[in-house]
């Protein structure tokens, strides 16, 4: 067969193809144009409405989500960042066990060489001051929530309020465990789940003062709205420590909300209202309990309960307070 026959066989069967193709892409019945409906899993015409192909494969995930944020939740491509960690969780741990996949112990030259590896892993996840500023703000960020029983919401709200005071430069003359501590008081706070400055204290590294002028400064200048404590938000806590009934509880949350509506609340301590209203809801409910135990739950004195409690009393029987 002659080059030129060659040639031109070649040429057909392009042609031939093409054709094909353009058939494959257009309708059947009227030469329109074909859509592909993901959703359904089908092949449309968009003129005529023919359905031309049915039930192709959905290589998407299975799942649906409605916003960005919710489809970055659901991505399958790994663990989800997290702004509890300083390098947001993107990195790579080397475990600090000397073993294999298969549990089995390394001899001595791997486990020299996982040591080392361990060394430069960590010395390149905080490169430079102000990731090794971070880490080190963010574990105690983490190790007071801990201790304070804070849930992941208040550590994650925590750990953006510090990354802000970093970025803005709010750090010069301050300690990192100033800055931290305040971070855990303000996202407890805005969290709706306070804890009180002597609870904070407790857990801190640093003294009390430091930590009431720190929180002021930070709030201020980063512009963040905290609410003022809400007494009845302590009240579960301290109930559940005391092991009370729910009718105590309940009667506790309805003495502070008749103090709040005759104005007994005002310029006192919540975490001092909120223990009062226990103990008076205790003995009002017949259960057994003492000012000296709500006194070393709530952290506050048994003085304070005593003259928050009559003024408890007073404020529900709507007598003039003196």
């Amino acid at each position: 067969m002659s080059d030129s026959r060659l040639r031109t066989q070649h040429t057909d069967e392009q042609e031939d193809e093409r054709t094909d193709e353009r058939a494959h892409q257009s309708c059947p019945e009227c030469s329109g144009t074909l859509v592909v409906d993901d959703e359904r899993g089908e092949t449309v015409c968009e003129d005529c409405g023919l359905v031309v192909e049915t039930d192709e494969i959905d290589r998407g995930p299975e799942w649906r989500a409605f916003d960005a944020s919710e489809k970055d939740e659901k991505s399958r491509v790994g663990a989800p960042t997290t702004n509890m960690m300083h390098d947001k969780g993107l990195s790579t741990n080397i475990d600090w066990r000397d073993q294999d996949a298969y549990g089995n112990s390394l001899n001595s030259n791997q486990r020299q060489k996982m040591q080392r590896l361990r060394k430069w892993n960590e010395r390149f996840r905080t490169r430079d001051s102000k990731e090794r500023n971070l880490k080190q703000a963010l574990g105690e960020i983490d190790r007071m929530a801990s201790a304070l029983g804070l849930p992941e919401n208040v550590r994650e709200t925590a750990s953006v309020i510090y990354r802000r005071a970093l970025d803005e430069n709010l750090l010069p003359g301050r300690s990192i465990e100033g800055v931290s501590t305040a971070s855990v008081y303000a996202a407890a706070r805005q969290a709706g789940v306070p804890r009180s400055l002597d609870e904070i204290n407790e857990v801190s590294r640093v003294e009390k003062s430091e930590i009431a002028r720190t929180y002021r400064y930070v709030i201020r200048e980063l512009g963040l709205e905290v609410a003022p404590a809400d007494p009845e938000s302590y009240v579960p806590r301290f109930a559940s420590s005391l092991e009370m009934s729910d009718e105590a509880e309940h009667r506790a949350r309805t003495l502070l909300q008749n103090a709040k509506e005759q104005g007994v609340h005002s310029g006192k301590s919540p975490v001092g209202l909120a223990a009062a209203a226990v103990y008076a809801a205790a003995l009002l409910t017949n259960e057994k309990t003492t000012q000296a135990a709500v006194s070393e739950v709530a952290d506050i004195s048994e003085v304070t309960i005593r003259n928050r409690y009559h003024e408890l009393l007073e404020a529900e029987q709507g007598l003039p307070m003196a």
